[in-house]
């Protein structure tokens, strides 16, 4: 007996793929704990009969599996065969995917072989042969997610948080970076604020070692009647925007505020951008790129 149109729309089939080291294990194992049956690199060819049960089996109405480089040959069939189950079944496709040098990092970290690794290349060469393998795959994805900027917190809040509830809006990843223009504007950011308009703290001798997350430096910034009206307006663009943002698929967003040394003022505008954001809902991570630097 075959289901019902409603019933083969309300399971799911969620593809975990994308670059070793980026997080898919964590990605399948927040899935797991909201409830979907999780399967772990499930050879290429079974992948049709998974899809099969899950849309038919009243029992396994939401499950996700990862299919990555480790399948080998068989990964190149996986395009044919994603194109196939997207046709009879709810399927979605996650890419996860990190910058190079986070993914040396997470390598290095954790002493484990890249799964291409022959022991006769760097980790960076075989990381450079996965991209190129996978980028049929990526190609497919309705979401793909940096995990770069992201611990394995951040990134399990955000997918509890995207499948938890049916009909749920997808949220969306917020980073927040303060850095000092005379260090150069991070290459990452997709909204950049310029701050150095407020009075600079840095002038003032009990300030210049100190930064925007003293207290005594803040509220001297605080001061300023501009400063007040530049957060809240700041504040109300970016919950406007947000929504739109999600609409159309982003799944991150890294937002800079720079002054002149990346000392005081982005500092202290950052967190407090970080704090209403929060407010509003959204998951948000802050940095500040250059706070440490000499002045």
């Amino acid at each position: 007996m075959t289901r019902s149109a409603a019933e083969t729309k309300s399971s799911e089939l969620v593809i975990i793929t994308g670059m070793s080291g980026s997080g898919k294990g964590s990605v399948l194992r927040s899935l797991e704990d909201i409830g979907y049956y999780a399967v772990d690199n499930l050879p290429v060819e079974l992948i049709p009969k998974f899809a099969e049960l899950v849309r038919d089996a009243a029992s396994t109405r939401h499950a996700a599996l990862v299919v990555d480089v480790r399948e080998g040959a068989g990964l190149k069939q996986f395009p044919a065969i994603f194109r196939k189950i997207r046709a009879t079944s709810n399927v979605r496709l996650i890419f996860l995917e990190a910058d190079d040098d986070a993914l040396l990092r997470r390598f290095s970290e954790t002493r484990r072989p890249h799964p291409l690794d022959s022991g006769e290349q760097p980790v960076a060469e075989s990381i450079r042969r996965e991209r190129v393998l996978l980028e049929p795959v990526r190609a497919l994805s309705e979401l793909s997610i940096n995990t770069s900027k992201f611990n394995v917190h951040d990134l399990r809040d955000f997918i509890k948080q995207t499948f938890s509830a049916e009909g749920q809006q997808a949220k969306i990843l917020i980073y927040i970076v303060s850095f000092g223009f005379r260090h150069g504007v991070p290459p990452d950011c997709d909204l950049v604020f310029d701050v150095r308009f407020l009075p600079n703290p840095n002038y003032i001798p009990k300030f210049k070692k100190l930064t925007g997350r003293n207290p005594a430096v803040a509220k001297y910034i605080r001061s300023f009647p501009q400063t007040g009206e530049f957060i809240e307006r700041i504040t109300d663009l970016l919950v406007y925007l947000l929504p739109h943002y999600i609409h159309e698929g982003k799944s991150y967003l890294t937002i800079g505020f720079g002054c002149t040394g990346g000392h005081h003022r982005s500092v202290m505008i950052a967190d407090q951008i970080r704090k209403n954001l929060s407010g509003s809902g959204y998951h948000v991570n802050v940095s500040h790129r250059d706070a440490t630097k000499p002045v």
